[in-house]
């Protein structure tokens, strides 16, 4: 199903890992994948309260989990600035859905990367 969202369906997700050559494209587009169907999961589940937007976000931040196989593959991997990145536009998703209370760290609180 289609997001949406205006502000999501005009965001460039993963900007900053695109622009660096150091992230391979075909892999920062699992990634941007990834956020897109977050982008869908809560249009669906419409969730109430941070609580509940966080679990959605740790399903995602687990699939984020299993791309570092892909990067490391890539020979790149998600380091400092891709952590950056991806927590950023973890925390537009959340703004863009009314959730600007929600705390970045626990949005990708199930992270180990």
């Amino acid at each position: 199903m289609p997001v949406e969202n205006a502000q999501v369906r005009t965001h460039q997700f993963l900007q900053g890992m695109y622009s660096d050559g150091y992230f391979p494209d075909p892999v920062v587009d699992k990634g941007k994948a990834i956020l897109l169907r977050l982008c869908e999961r809560i249009e669906a589940d419409r969730p109430v309260d941070l609580a509940a937007l966080y679990a959605l976000t740790g399903v995602a931040t687990e699939e984020f989990n299993l791309l570092q196989d892909d990067f490391e593959a890539a020979e790149s991997e998600i380091e400092t600035v891709a952590r950056e990145v991806i927590a950023r536009d973890f925390r537009f998703i959340a703004s863009a859905y009314g959730f600007t209370d929600a705390d970045v760290e626990e949005l990708i609180a199930d992270r180990d990367w």
